[in-house]
């Protein structure tokens, strides 16, 4: 890790005898946001290591790795650049700065932070540049340990690259404790597993790599981190708890074909369910839109989808005076999880979903039925089902991450059962609720059209 100073304004001065100091009151140091001054590359071969023609990453919120602000205090005009070798995942970081003095917050000691996140594999630039040709058999070792998994696919960059199951021990495990900084970089509000513990497998996505862009037989384009868990009396569960296509490889199908591995190994295993741990918004986006493309190829869940659609266009739900729940029968979500492997709260998800495709998006009865299910549900699952509101309080909270759609539900009377603790609602409270609630089911609405919108592209193409 090189750190490079370009002077200071004090050298300057003594090379200077007939400048006078003066006397002052410097302002407090704001700091800088790491986001600003932090670059991220990814490099194939030395050559592109200081160079403009190195990938560069666009990473997600660094501010946490920087104390409670989320600032780094005490630099003028810092630059950070880290190269990451997609080699062997080793890093190298250049720092450089024209001068540091304590503005009040002090200085932040960059060292350690980096060595936070990217551990042992932080680097010096001349050890650094050596593993591109010290290393270029690494993923093939790795891969050597385990299994190629056979997958058809109509696109081409998907064709060219293979999916490789391996355990995560021994040069699996070294080679995840490469990628992890990647994950902690390009992945919200994610952590490291514990590959200490049994059931821990990882799905590889590779490449043949040509001789032009790497010293390397093979590039890793992606992977998925997966956990076999016991689930009473004989049988497991997987859960997907990572899953990350670095930058450069992305928008090329290996993440949807990551899920459809995953997914047919829990069929061809027996598995009991598949489960993704923490799922972003645009995962749980791929997921859906791959699961009801299974689900509509179900057999089974035909007779049951079209009764559902068909008493939801005969109903009349605008004026509230009857009432109609979009729920699957519950040996329905048995069967679907028995031979597809979804669980009964993805089934749900996708139940709407399928139920929606069957409806005409440009009846307005249809959609005012259908939103007016939605609506009943999420108030269900906010609010409860019974009569009134038992007590409870719909209200906004501050959030940083969706401020207009943030709400916290509280009991507003202290002592005695839940079930009993009532209160009368201010009309005012009762028309923010209303607003809060509708906006959470428009998101929702939102939601559901996108999927349908891809589900159906993807059906016209298969």
């Amino acid at each position: 890790m090189a750190l490079k100073q370009k002077g200071t304004a004090a050298a300057a001065a003594a090379a200077d005898p007939k400048k006078r100091r003066r006397v002052g009151f410097a302002g407090i140091d704001a700091g800088v946001e790491a986001n600003e001054c932090m670059n991220v590359f990814l490099a194939r071969n030395p050559g592109e290591v200081d160079s403009e023609n190195s990938i560069s990453l666009q990473l997600f919120d660094l501010n946490h790795f920087f104390g409670e602000d989320g600032k780094i205090y005490g630099y003028k005009n810092l630059k950070i650049d880290v190269w990451i070798s997609s080699i062997s995942f080793h890093a190298y970081a250049d720092i450089s700065f024209e001068e540091t003095s304590d503005g009040g917050k002090g200085i932040t000691d960059l060292k350690p932070v980096l060595q936070n996140i990217f551990g042992e594999n932080l680097i010096e630039k001349d050890e650094f540049l050596k593993t591109f040709s010290k290393e270029c058999e690494y993923i093939s070792n790795v891969m050597t340990d385990g299994k190629i998994i056979k997958h058809d696919s109509s696109n081409e960059e998907a064709t060219a690259a293979e999916i490789v199951r391996v355990e995560l021990q021994g040069a699996a495990a070294f080679l995840y404790s490469r990628l992890v900084p990647l994950v902690l970089l390009l992945v919200e509000g994610s952590t490291p597993i514990d590959i200490t513990e049994h059931g821990w497998e990882m799905f590889l996505v590779v490449k043949k790599a040509t001789q032009v862009s790497s010293n390397s037989n093979f590039l890793v384009l992606g992977f998925a981190a997966v956990h076999h868990f016991y689930h009473y009396p004989e049988s497991t569960r997987l859960r997907i708890s990572q899953i990350l296509v670095l930058p450069p490889y992305q928008g090329e199908g290996h993440g949807l074909r990551l899920l459809e591995t995953i997914n047919s190994i829990a069929e061809s295993e027996n598995i009991h369910d598949v489960t993704i741990e923490d799922p972003s918004d645009y995962l749980q986006y791929v997921r859906s839109s791959i699961d009801c493309l299974r689900l509509l190829a179900f057999d089974p869940i035909k007779p049951a989808l079209s009764s559902m659609v068909s008493s939801l266009k005969e109903t009349n739900l605008s004026k509230r005076t009857s009432s109609l729940k979009m729920v699957p029968p519950s040996d329905l979500a048995e069967t679907v999880r028995q031979q597809l492997k979804i669980n009964k709260k993805q089934f749900l998800r996708c139940w709407e979903i399928l139920i929606y495709l069957n409806l005409d998006a440009e009846d307005r009865k249809n959609m005012d039925n259908f939103r007016a299910c939605i609506y009943d549900r999420i108030k269900g699952e906010i609010l409860g089902t019974s009569t009134g509101t038992n007590g409870k309080r719909l209200i906004e909270m501050p959030s940083n991450f969706n401020g207009e759609a943030c709400f916290a539900v509280y009991w507003t009377q202290e002592g005695g059962d839940a079930d009993d603790q009532t209160v009368e609602q201010q009309p005012e409270d009762l028309i923010t609720q209303e607003q809060q609630l509708n906006e959470v089911v428009d998101s929702q609405m939102e939601e559901i059209v996108e999927v349908a919108k891809n589900v159906t592209s993807r059906g016209k193409d298969q």
